[in-house]
């Protein structure tokens, strides 16, 4: 029947239930543009999300962890580790690549999770994300004034409105030219899209021709000196592959932010072709920018020699170029700025995602009719941001940032295994059709009995029957072939079962393998038992490699664009990768994670999930939905 699975996702007493938190939407297509959601303006080419990529990923991280993974993790070795990181959120490009093509709408990992795993789970990536984009414009803008500063000859020589100061009897240390930052951004992103990325496109390149200066005249006086960093007599791997691989996984953190292509999506002009080219070259700019710089500052001066705060500046001090420092200090200033922006710029219109699919209040949905910018949430997030910003240190925080992106990261090689082997197989469409829909259904019923009046009314038989008028009447007569037909469907069913379970027991194996391993304080025993158990589940990778992909993959969403490759081995590594990570972040941040994601299922009980933009709606099987569509848009007529 063209209805079934009306109740699937959306009302009745299933909305109490386990069902709202599963119900998917649908990917974001004309139909859903024709229900009169205003759209972002089209305006970013590949080098727009190439300056916003490489803004958002290149901040202070690679100004100050050189010296502090040199010293304590690699020594000379650092190259390497970052490489490995590089190949690392590399998996996490390819996912994001596939489906920002396929979904090419606001709300990025949000979005993708919502439509493939289901509401429940995009609902939680959505407000991880949300305070991953706060804490994180929140710290880095701190982290410019101190910078800031030095151009004005130190922190008290600065204009008096903009120095720190700390409040008598509180102990609080604010910081008004953070906030001041803060909203000058914010005022620079409600303009417009494409005048902000022109922003970032010239801080990006000031940043990168600090960086190249690093490397041209860092590499000049290494020639020159001997290279006495790498004359060592510990030899390349200081510190072991062991110390190497703990410093990539320290490192990693510095990749973080070209996911912020990914949130524009909706305002590229070619999503297809230009957001995979936007991520892989933004991706590829900043890793190789970092081996470079890496292998300049290690080979300058010896690992233990580096000032773990300023490594690039005291290792020209060492050789007397002391001129460089302003040099360094601007591209850490247009590094942090441009990461500043990078950070501010996904969160709003990830909450007009969230407030268009009714899980938050429409506030946040409004889009500027001028600038065609959704101007509210952009100042509402920039206001939040400031005020943190002005009132709390929160670099002690910095662990929540890295929860929410790597939240993310897994739940997109994830939503990537379930695209390919058992996308939805059901389109969610508004209440509003129910007209379309029953006289799709009416029809469909119409023919079937004209098939074989005596048929009988078993469900299956109905849907055989429809099946095979859908094929054309050279099939109907034909019992051969409806049994053969019949024998299909058993064994797609077969199949998507057997992938649904064998992906499900894949993630369960990866989670337990990840937090055993991780675990330092459980007993050995039980820490061997665990990842035997996690190794044993992670098998199934196996199984699930000689299963079929589903055909209706090559339908789902927008075709043509970037396809991940190596599936399911590159996912299922990427979701390895990054659930270690997430387990070895520390008890303290998962506590206070767990205090957000508490207040996050409170606001999804009592608004999100009564004001679901799905809650009235009826499920029909994807095959019928564009029937549908052109029935109402006929009787519309």
């Amino acid at each position: 029947m063209v209805a079934n699975g009306q109740n699937s996702g959306g009302n009745g007493g299933g909305t109490w239930g386990f069902a709202s938190l599963i119900r998917r939407k649908q990917v974001d297509s004309a139909h859903v543009r024709r229900e009169g959601h205003t759209q972002l303006a089209r305006k970013l080419s590949a080098i727009d999300l190439i300056a916003i990529g490489a803004g958002a990923t290149i901040g202070a991280g690679v100004y100050i962890l050189v010296g502090t993974v040199a010293r304590e993790h690699t020594g000379p070795a650092l190259t390497i580790s970052f490489l490995i990181a590089g190949i690392a959120a590399a998996l996490s490009a390819f996912c994001y690549a596939e489906l920002a093509c396929r979904c090419p709408s606001a709300g990025s990992a949000y979005h993708y999770a919502y439509i493939c795993v289901g509401e429940g789970f995009g609902w939680l990536v959505g407000w991880a994300l949300i305070l991953e984009y706060t804490i994180g414009g929140s710290a880095v803008a701190r982290g410019i004034t101190p910078n800031l500063a030095l151009f004005f000859g130190g922190e008290d020589k600065m204009p008096a409105f903009l120095v720190r100061h700390t409040i008598p009897g509180l102990g609080i240390v604010v910081d008004p030219c953070a906030a001041v930052l803060v909203l000058i951004v914010t005022a620079l992103l409600c303009i417009g899209i494409k005048e902000s990325s022109v922003v970032q496109s010239i801080v990006t390149t000031v940043n990168i021709g600090a960086l190249l200066f690093i490397i041209i005249v860092g590499g000049y006086l290494g020639f020159k000196n001997g290279w006495v960093g790498y004359e060592l007599p510990s030899g390349y791997f200081t510190f072991g592959v062991n110390g190497m691989l703990a410093g990539s996984a320290v490192v990693f953190f510095s990749y973080i932010g070209f996911d912020s292509v990914t949130s524009t999506a909706e305002e590229v002009k070619n999503p297809q072709r230009d957001l995979p080219l936007g991520i892989a070259l933004a991706l590829s700019l900043c890793c190789i920018l970092y081996m470079l710089v890496s292998a300049v500052i290690v080979g300058l001066v010896p690992y233990y020699a580096l000032n773990p705060d300023t490594p690039i500046s005291s290792a020209f001090a060492s050789y007397g170029v002391d001129w460089a420092v302003y040099i360094i200090t601007t591209g850490a200033v247009t590094a942090l700025s441009a990461s500043l922006l990078g950070s501010l710029l996904p969160q709003p219109r990830i909450l007009m995602a969230m407030a268009r699919d009714g899980l938050l209040p429409s506030f946040f949905s409004d889009i500027s009719e001028r600038t065609h910018v959704p101007v509210k949430s952009t100042i509402t997030t920039g206001i939040f941001a400031a005020a943190l910003a002005f009132f709390m240190d929160v670099s002690q925080l910095a662990g929540m940032v890295s929860v929410g992106t790597l939240l993310a990261f897994t739940t997109v090689a994830v939503s990537v295994l379930i695209l390919r082997y058992v996308p939805p197989d059901e389109v969610p469409l508004p209440s509003s059709l129910q007209e379309s829909i029953d006289s799709m259904s009416l029809r469909f019923s119409d023919d079937i009995q004209e098939v074989d009046y005596n048929k009988s009314n078993d469900p299956a038989d109905s849907y055989h029957s429809q099946y095979l008028h859908d094929k054309g009447d050279a099939s109907l007569g034909s019992p051969l072939i409806e049994k053969r037909v019949s024998q299909d469907e058993q064994k797609e069913k077969m199949r998507r079962k057997i992938a649904g379970w064998t992906i499900a027991l894949l993630c369960i194996g990866i989670v337990i393998l990840a937090s055993a391993a991780s675990a330092q304080y459980l007993p050995s025993i039980l820490r061997f038992a665990l990842c035997g158990v996690g190794v044993l589940l992670l098998c199934s990778l196996i199984v699930l490699a000689c299963i079929d992909q589903d055909d209706a993959r090559h339908n789902f969403g927008h075709s043509g664009g970037f396809a991940c490759p190596l599936v399911p081995f590159l996912p299922v590594s990427c979701i390895l990768i990054n659930t270690y990570l997430l387990a070895d972040l520390g008890t303290a941040t998962w506590i206070r994670v767990s205090i957000w994601l508490l207040v996050g299922a409170l606001v999804y009980v009592f608004y999100g999930r009564t004001h679901s933009a799905l809650l009235d709606a009826i499920y029909v099987p994807s095959a019928h939905a564009d029937e549908i569509y052109r029935c109402s848009s006929a009787h519309q007529a």
